[in-house]
């Protein structure tokens, strides 16, 4: 009889035995170092390893409540994260860490430590944009969203993988955070800058056009079984250095349009742009590489996308070239709308990012702020008309002059 035969949330201590009797990843009279760093609303994250020969294991354990506030949620989604991860890492094996084991147990995911990646949008405050950062987040998101929707899998397995993969609590916090309250504030829970609550009223409350398109892109969110997605990829997710990215973080999985991983990835980029072009006005070289790693992550994807298709896209009927260009079209306007709507979120949201947090004088913060929404606007309101990178950051470059 262990003591991990029933679940309870583990404190170092216990992870530092944890990593010996379940999962024999060190020996009994090993010396073991054990932290926690988890810094997310979710999840508890632990760190373990020894000094003897430097190796390490990462613990990430689900409970059964919401870390940040409290409130129940289903440790399914731990078992959700296990089961993407593992096939992203058949898919896209350069950018995903490896998996040890998942213990459904303790709810608890042992993988790869990935200490030598640093956390992007940590990175790129630092002004540390890698120039391989388009070619490699291209890469990952053609790889790991196309082979998953129907046009590529077996239609009776994938059915299956999208009943497998139904999540639905934390799909209704997208659907709600993301999609509904920065447009019409029901729970009372959006954070507004002072002195941006007028235009907050007008340009997002009170624009039933802009109500209009949220609207099919939500209704799409909800309804659009399209691809498996990783529902949360923001650039706290993606982790980077100068070999490449790792992706992690990927518990919001879900079989949904895959304009929202690309809108996400778009969408995060532009924070650390806006906040350099607002903060370090200066700092003209790192603001062109921001905009050409938007531009080129756009355009990219986009062409990788197709290669993908040529690739591995068999049926007649998906072969024509009318039915491939609508269907391609169709992503990359979702991925602009998707964009529209995180940058949005998280500007008056109540889950911001630091890009955002972290600017504290008002000449500064509420200019950025307005910005960074008649940027998201735009992407949600033209997102069918944008047909290139470049139009795209032109967009911001008219907005920010």
């Amino acid at each position: 009889m262990s003591e991990f035969d029933q679940f309870f949330l583990m404190k170092p201590e216990d992870v530092k035995r944890y990593t010996v009797e379940v999962l024999h990843y060190f020996q009994p009279d090993d010396e073991i170092s054990c932290v926690e760093i988890g810094d997310g609303n979710i999840n508890y994250v632990f760190k373990a390893w020894t000094e003897k020969d430097g190796r390490s294991v990462i613990v990430k354990q689900a409970d059964k409540l919401l870390r940040s506030s409290g409130r129940p949620l289903d440790l399914y989604r731990n078992k959700i994260e296990a089961r993407i991860l593992a096939m992203e890492g058949e898919m896209a094996p350069d950018y995903i860490p490896e998996v040890f084991y998942y213990d459904e147990t303790m709810a608890a995911l042992s993988m790869e430590d990935i200490s030598a990646y640093k956390n992007l949008r940590k990175e790129l405050k630092e002004n540390r944009v890698y120039p391989h950062l388009a070619e490699n987040l291209s890469s990952f998101l053609a790889a790991s969203l196309l082979p998953t929707t129907d046009l590529v899998m077996d239609r009776q397995e994938k059915k299956k993988l999208t009943k497998f993969f139904t999540n639905p609590e934390l799909c209704d916090i997208t659907e709600d955070l993301v999609l509904t309250e920065p447009y019409y504030n029901y729970k009372n829970r959006n954070i507004v800058t002072p002195g941006n609550e007028a235009f907050v009223e007008e340009f997002l409350y009170g624009d039933e056009k802009l109500h209009a398109q949220v609207g099919i892109l939500r209704d799409r969110f909800m309804n659009c079984a399209q691809a498996l997605i990783h529902g949360d990829l923001h650039s706290g997710s993606i982790f980077a250095n100068e070999d490449g990215i790792k992706i992690i973080d990927p518990e919001f999985a879900f079989y949904g349009p895959m304009g929202y991983d690309i809108g996400n990835v778009i969408g995060n980029l532009f924070f650390a742009w806006a906040n350099k072009a607002y903060t370090m006005p200066e700092a003209g070289e790192v603001q062109t590489a921001l905009e050409r790693t938007i531009r080129e992550t756009f355009d990219r994807t986009r062409e990788k996308l197709e290669a993908c298709y040529e690739e591995k896209v068999t049926f007649s009927l998906y072969r024509t070239e009318g039915f491939k260009r609508s269907y391609l079209d169709g992503v990359m306007a979702d991925s602009l709308g998707y964009a529209g709507t995180e940058i949005i979120r998280r500007v008056v949201g109540d889950a911001k990012v630091m890009e955002v947090t972290e600017v504290t004088d008002p000449a500064k913060k509420i200019p950025m702020e307005r910005a960074l929404i008649k940027l998201g606007i735009r992407l949600i309101l033209d997102r069918i008309r944008i047909g290139s990178g470049a139009e795209l950051t032109e967009i911001f470059r008219q907005i920010l002059a």
